[in-house]
């Protein structure tokens, strides 16, 4: 016989120690005996999310749904379930379960948090940037809430606004070394305004802080760049990835795994009618990142017949549900027999479905994802008539792009960033995968320079609408009037006119660059050309 009242005493104390693997045991003796508890399903079902195990989201997600069946006007239990969905890659369910949590005047701020931070990952970021404002009026003292603000006025072009939010994050909690990052990002810095002085002595004081290491160096790196100080930004650059990689090791081995398992399998042109959904809305914009793929995605969604999706992790997310793979789908030695039994129009339909309410209102639009062009194949399976755009750019520009910039980090694809001959290695992969693409996928990828997308936009875009199969519109030629949300935190680079100084931008660090240029040499990759072909 179990004595609920202690029972239940214990497993909010276990709760509230974030003991989750004690919560998910007592939740379960307590649920045995009242299956209908709302609070027992709410508190088992966050257990499950914090464990952070694929095969515990079921779980979660079935406790976390039957909280909000029996208390469905908590808006704590409902913003709880719009998590566990964001973080099950179900984007759009999770943007209507955050919708319902609103519609219930929220008044707590940490929930209002989460709200915020849900509709981000569903790239929702009006609705994003009210949630946090609506958590920084309940809260004006909590640093956090002024940090997510700031990411979304930014977003949303508001750099003044975002400025003023994150100078207040750092006012009460100085060590939010994130701020200090996007501070740097929000703007090309100058002599007069920069934030030097003050990082080089919060790093002095908090050297032995991994997280200081980290954020602070990356942004010093910037902010010197920004004064053209190369030396001690190549420095800073490199400190700080030298701790972002103690903080997640990387091995190349298991990268060159994952490429050579793409290229077994499709192992040469499909000859069988397409058997996809087929649609025409979708344009994938691919390419390493750094490579101006925002900047394209601006130029082409300033066409009136297309609408900017973002950063989607929508196909991978239904290519994972639809191999049912329990794993990784991209870590599968055999991708062949892993996706031989998929649907194809099936999962040409799941994907345009879950896009929604984000990509509808146009006749077309862009998913920016850059690391889709791993599933280019799948791709051009599941869909057959969308169209894919790759952005090719100078390796070394490249390279050195994705050395200065930090990656987020919770996602595994950019491991390699933290150190330049990874970096060198995982481009030779990436060229090599494309031109596999290029060989069993004929015609249905178009690989645009970077370099000709900036010296002469306008013959570029002509190109990129043509094999898009639109129509010209000169919007196209101002596409730093696009007042479409930006999710990057260099968000000011795409709503200024298209320049040309960060072509050859490498040079810059040519002295430091030595063996990377012997790397890329060495495999046959030169530099002044966006691909080997």
């Amino acid at each position: 016989m179990i004595d609920s009242t202690r029972a239940y005493a214990k497993l909010v104390a276990a709760f509230d120690q974030h003991d989750w693997p004690r919560v998910q045991q007592r939740a379960a003796q307590l649920l045995s005996a009242a299956p209908d508890d709302a609070r027992v399903h709410f508190m088992a079902g966050v257990a499950c999310m914090e464990a952070r195990q694929v095969q515990r989201m079921p779980k979660a997600l079935e406790h976390l749904l039957k909280a909000t069946h029996l208390e469905p006007r908590r808006a704590d239990y409902v913003a709880q379930y719009a998590r566990a969905l964001a973080l099950t890659r179900r984007f759009r369910e999770a943007r209507l379960v955050a919708d319902r949590a609103m519609t219930l005047s929220p008044d707590d701020a940490q929930v209002l948090d989460t709200l915020g931070m849900v509709y981000r990952q569903a790239n929702a970021l009006m609705q994003s940037a009210n949630a946090f404002r609506r958590a920084v009026a309940l809260a004006p003292g909590h640093a956090i809430a002024h940090l997510n603000l700031a990411y979304s006025l930014n977003a949303l072009g508001d750099a003044e606004g975002a400025e003023h939010e994150l100078e207040a994050c750092i006012r009460i909690e100085p060590r939010h070394w994130y701020a200090h990052l996007l501070l740097a990002q929000l703007q090309r810095q100058t002599g007069e305004h920069n934030h030097i002085a003050r990082m080089r002595e919060l790093l002095q004081a908090h050297g032995e802080d991994p997280g200081a290491q980290l954020l602070l160096n990356i942004a010093l790196g910037k902010e010197c760049d920004d004064l053209a100080d190369y030396p001690a930004a190549f420095g800073h650059y490199t400190r700080g990835n030298a701790a972002g990689r103690r903080m997640r090791p990387y091995a190349s081995a298991r990268d060159e795994a994952m490429f050579d398992a793409l290229i077994r399998a499709f192992p040469a042109v499909d000859t069988e009618a397409p058997a996809g959904d087929p649609t025409h809305e979708p344009i994938f914009v691919i390419g390493m990142p750094r490579t101006g793929t925002t900047l394209l995605d601006r130029i082409l969604s300033s066409h009136p017949d297309v609408r900017s999706a973002g950063e989607l992790q929508n196909f991978p997310a239904q290519m994972q549900r639809a191999s049912g793979c329990a794993t990784a789908l991209l870590g599968e030695a055999d991708l062949a027999a892993r996706t031989r039994h998929i649907d194809w129009q099936q999962l040409g339909a799941a994907y345009l479905a879950s896009t929604r309410p984000v990509s509808g209102g146009t006749p077309r639009f862009i998913d920016k994802m850059p690391h889709n062009f791993l599933y280019a194949g799948f791709i051009a399976r599941a869909l057959p008539n969308a169209k894919i755009v790759c952005l090719r750019r100078d390796p070394l520009d490249t390279c050195v792009g994705n050395f200065r910039h930090l990656f987020e980090n919770e996602s595994g694809f950019y491991d390699y960033s933290f150190n330049l001959d990874d970096i060198g290695r995982y481009y030779l992969q990436f060229d090599r995968l494309m031109a596999h693409w290029r060989k069993v996928l004929p015609g249905r990828i178009l690989e645009l320079p970077y370099e000709s997308l900036v010296e002469n936009t306008e013959a570029a875009a002509r190109d990129v609408l043509a094999f898009c199969e639109l129509p010209w519109d000169d919007a196209c030629l101002r596409s730093e009037t696009n007042t479409a949300p930006v999710n990057t935190p260099n968000a000011w680079q795409v709503r200024t006119p298209i320049y040309q100084r960060a072509i050859g931008h490498w040079r810059h660090y040519e002295p430091q660059l030595r063996d990377l240029r012997w790397l890329l040499a060495s495999a046959g990759v030169g530099v002044g050309v966006g691909t080997t072909a």
